[in-house]
Parts: structure tokens; sequence; C-alpha cells
């Protein structure tokens, strides 16, 4: 086990590293004067030279690279124009459009998304097991064929399709929600639910599809298990059956696609923040994108590359554990 872990944490630093070199090669190469675009349309040449010296633009890539990593091991000091600010480590480096250090401004973040994803995922695991667990129920009926059909739709459709539904439906029709909204839950906890309803609600139908699908594949795979049969034969009870065997070998699959999931939203579900007006990671990266602000971007994708690789090596652990055949290697 401890042997794992290590392996897996060395192949995760490398591939965060491979993911800030790729991005730092790409802003490097791509168009557009970056001090200028930090500096502001109307920005004199003079002042688009002050703002170059004072972000290092025009340092080689590879020195700006190493400052890069410095910040993270160490820490590092940048000047403010005015002065020099110490940035400590893990330092992600300094926003070029607001001054804002990075590493601080994905703190204020991560429970805007955390919000998002933790209460979605509740809701897409409990959905989509049930749905799954009920088809195999009903199989060879029409409530297996419908929800056979509902699922595939749920596949079938962008989150913001859904989202706007919802909107127009519950906001604008029958006026029975509020906008969707982030409160923080330390200052109102009941408003930072309702405004959180609908994108919840959003995100758990979409990824719920593919749970029902998964887990009912799962269920009738292990039903047509020799053992099955064999405990059929010997007269226990379809209930338990479905209980004790076949609920029980759809349990590593699901365990192990919901840990990528989480990793993976947890990185930002861009368009849902983005439908909802909801300030998280995902958001807050698109507008980095939009406006070269080179810090930021490298900042969310690492936070990204992170979480969906923890994700990874929590999935691999849970699907040894759910399964005892599985062997960490």
């Amino acid at each position: 086990m401890t042997g794992f872990l290590l392996r897996r944490l060395g192949g995760a630093v490398l591939v965060l590293l491979a993911l800030t070199v790729v991005l730092y090669a790409v802003f490097y190469v791509a168009p557009g004067d970056v001090a200028q675009i930090a500096c502001g349309p109307r920005c004199s040449p003079a002042q688009v030279a002050q703002v170059t010296e004072q972000l290092r633009l025009d340092d080689p890539v590879y020195v700006q690279y190493a400052h890069f990593l410095q910040g993270i091991v160490a820490g590092r000091d940048f000047s403010t124009g005015t002065g020099t600010e110490h940035c400590a480590m893990p330092c992600l480096g300094v926003s070029y459009q607001s001054d804002q250090q990075v590493t601080r401004l994905i703190l204020a973040k991560l429970p805007v998304t955390g919000s998002l994803v933790i209460g979605a995922f509740a809701g897409w695991l409990l959905l989509g097991v049930g749905t799954g667990v009920l088809s195999v129920l009903r199989r060879g009926r029409l409530t297996e064929r419908v929800l056979t059909w509902l699922t595939l739709a749920g596949s079938a459709t962008p989150v913001f399709v859904v989202g706007l539904l919802l909107i127009i439906l519950f906001c604008s029709t029958l006026q029975w929600l509020p906008a969707p909204s982030y409160v923080p839950f330390t200052e109102d906890p009941e408003q930072w639910a309702w405004g959180l309803l609908l994108p919840w609600t959003s995100l758990a139908l979409i990824e719920s599809a593919k749970y029902a699908r998964l887990t009912r594949s799962a269920m009738l795979e292990t039903l047509a298990e020799d053992h099955v049969r064999t405990f059929r034969a010997y007269g226990v009870g379809e209930r338990a059956v479905l209980g004790r065997h076949a609920l029980r070998g759809a349990v590593a699959p699901v365990i192990a696609l919901s840990a990528l999931d989480l990793g993976t939203m947890f990185g930002g579900a861009v368009l849902t923040e983005s439908l909802f007006g909801i300030p998280g990671i995902g958001r807050e990266l698109v507008h980095a994108v939009k406006v070269v602000d080179l810090p930021v971007v490298v900042g969310m994708v690492l936070v990204t590359g992170f979480f969906v690789v923890l994700a990874n090596a929590v999935a691999d652990l849970l699907y040894a554990l759910a399964d005892r055949r599985v062997v960490l290697s």
C-alpha cells in the first residue's frame, strides 16, 4: 500500500509539472501583448513598458517558469510598483489583472465550487444508483423501458439545456424558487441551500444517467454469474440475491466512477457555474483565459489537475477495498 501511494504521488508531481510546462509554452507563443492587456487599452507605451518590467515579462520564458517553480517551493517577492510584496509558499503567482495572490484567490473560490459539487454529488449518486436498482427490480416491464429511455435522454442532454429549462420553469413561470445565486453557508444556511438548489438539480439529473446505466449493467452481469444461479438453486430468495450479491457487484465500479467525477467537478464545473452565475473556480478560469491572465490560469489548472490525480488514486484505493480480487500494484 505504501509503495503504491508513493508511486502515485511521484506520478502526480510529474503530471502537474507537465501541465505547467504546456501552459507556459502555449501562452508564450499565443498572440497578444500581455503587458498591454494587463495595463489596459488606454495605457501609453511608457506605462506598458513599466508594467512589462514590473511583471518581469521581458525575461525569457524559462526564467519566468523557474521563478514560478521557486514560488511554489520557497515563496517569491513581487513588485507592486510602489514597493515589494512577499508571496509565501506555495505561491502560484500574482494575478496580472487584480494584483491578488493566486493562492488566496483559489482558496476563496474553493468553498464556492465545493458547495456546488458536494450537493450535486449526493444528488446524482442517490438518483443514479436508485434508478439503476429500480430498473433491475422491474426488468422486463414498462417501468424498465421508461427508465432506460429517461437515462438515455439524460446522457444526451447538455447541462446548460437542463439548467435553462429549470430556470424558466421554476424561477420565471411558476416562481417557486429565487434566481440561483451563491450565499456562503456560514452567513445564511437556508439561502445557501435555496440558491444552489437548481444548480445541484441540473448536475444531478445529467450525471445520474450514467450511474443508473452503470448500476443496472453491473447488477445484471452479477445476476448472470454461476454463483448466483447456485444460490437460487439452493433456494435463496430473490430479494437476498439482489441485495447481497447483485447490488454488491455494482458497488466497486460505482465507487471508482464517482471518485473520478468528483475530482473532475471539483476542478471546476465550468458550464454550470457560468450558467447560474456562481463565482467558483470554473467561472474564474474562463475569465482568466479571456484576459490572458497566465498566473491565474496556471494556478486554476494546477488545482484542477491536482483534484483529478487525487481522485484517480482514491478511486483505485476504494476499488481495491470494495473488490478483494483487485490487487494494488
